[in-house]
């Protein structure tokens, strides 16, 4: 029988060493943005958020209809509805369009965010990864606030154009003299990249995959690069910017000549096969470890991942200490916490 104090110490000690190990790398999620409301608001909360600002009353009623049969959260909802076919449907043009004016007046606090980018920018390892699956900028305005460099793969003042060569540049300088010369990294840019799009994202039929400033509306005739559908994510993410974001998501946890060594999933529920899929073909490697913090985990979710001897899981009501499984923690799961502690 495990001992409720031992097992604490033991966790907080394990996960002390695995955020300060070497190649670590970071999935944010939901969790991450709500800053005890203060932030963006949880998956879960968007639709009632949101509909009252939905005009068309049928396609409202329609996704209502799903949120109370069988789908399991709003994006379910839509992937309900979607024909399946090679364009977005308008119930999807709609929701995207809702959220996008939910999120843009908002301008939370950045200290906790700009506490994290500043203690990972500090680790000085060239391309630290955070992948995130929320459309906020929080990340964003927090290093540019702190002046952190971060690389997102955009590029340009105005209109931003995606380029996700930017991810495999590196910056420095050259010194010596011409017989004799050595490149000095000077500067190591957080990697960036929003699995699911981003709060100012949009594609051009005619100038490609662009980004606006995250207050401001895209321009006319565009597409908001926003709740990505999930029966056609596979597809979809063969075409840009999600290629290239995904393929670094799995080569990052697998297969490139530099792996990362953890994953740090905070406020990500495990909700998203498309992601889980990933991190558990990752599982594979005997280097690999995942740390889930989050304030709660479904059932499926904890009996999928707690089992696991290579995974942490740290919830408000219940914990798991590769396999082992002890009581919750007051607030190991939570981004307040985890900011000043990475």
């Amino acid at each position: 029988m495990v001992v409720e104090s031992n097992f604490t110490k033991e966790l907080e000690a394990k996960v002390a060493q695995q955020l300060n190990w070497q190649r670590v790398g970071y999935l944010l999620g939901a969790g991450s943005s709500y800053l005890n409301g203060n932030g963006y608001p949880l998956a879960f909360e968007l639709w009632d958020l949101i509909k009252g600002s939905i005009k068309d009353e049928a396609k409202r009623d329609d996704i209502q209809a799903r949120l109370d049969g069988t789908a399991n959260g709003l994006e379910q909802a839509l992937d309900l509805l979607d024909d399946g076919g090679a364009t977005d449907t308008p119930y999807r043009h709609i929701v995207t369009n809702a959220l996008a004016q939910l999120f843009m007046v908002k301008t939370p606090p950045l200290d906790l965010h700009g506490e994290f980018v500043r203690r990972i920018a500090q680790r000085g390892q060239p391309g630290v990864k955070v992948f995130s699956l929320n459309y906020d900028p929080l990340i964003e305005r927090a290093a540019a606030h702190i002046r952190v460099r971060i690389v997102d793969g955009y590029l340009g003042a105005e209109q931003s154009y995606f380029d996700p060569a930017v991810f495999s540049e590196r910056i420095g300088r050259i010194r010596g003299t011409y017989k004799s010369k050595q490149f000095d990294e000077t500067v190591k840019p957080i990697h960036l990249l929003k699995l699911h799009g981003s709060l100012g994202w949009y594609e051009c039929p005619t100038n490609g995959v662009r980004r606006c400033s995250f207050g401001t509306e895209p321009p006319v005739g565009t597409k908001r690069l926003m709740v990505p559908p999930q029966r056609r994510k596979a597809a979809d993410t063969t075409n840009p910017p999600y290629s290239a974001l995904w393929s670094a998501f799995r080569g990052c946890l697998a297969h490139n000549d530099t792996p990362i060594n953890r994953l740090v999933c905070i406020g990500y529920s495990f909700a998203d096969e498309h992601v889980n899929a990933v991190i558990e073909n990752a599982l594979a490697r005997t280097d690999f470890t995942v740390l889930i913090f989050t304030k709660k985990l479904g059932a499926t979710a904890w009996s999928r991942w707690s089992a696991k001897t290579n995974v942490i899981v740290v919830t408000e009501t219940q914990c798991s200490l590769k396999g082992t499984t002890g009581p919750g923690h007051t607030d190991l799961w939570s981004f307040e916490r985890l900011a000043k502690e990475v």
